[in-house]
């Protein structure tokens, strides 16, 4: 089975266009995108949890 798409975190922030410092700040709020923590210590994200992250930040028109 292939592992999916797993972004690095300059690549989460990158997409996101948001510093280091804001991001963790949304992630003590608990409002960041789901992240993986490798053991080595570095974070991951899976393409699918940015996406779903993505489309639950949403603004739609409100009727």
């Amino acid at each position: 089975m292939a592992n999916p798409r797993m972004l690095k975190l300059p690549e989460v922030l990158e997409e996101i266009e948001m510093s280091r410092a804001a991001f963790y700040r949304m992630r003590a709020r608990g409002k960041a995108p789901k992240l993986i923590k490798l053991p080595n210590g570095h974070l991951r994200c899976r393409r699918s949890d940015l996406d779903a992250w993505w489309e639950s930040n949403e603004i739609t028109d409100a009727a």
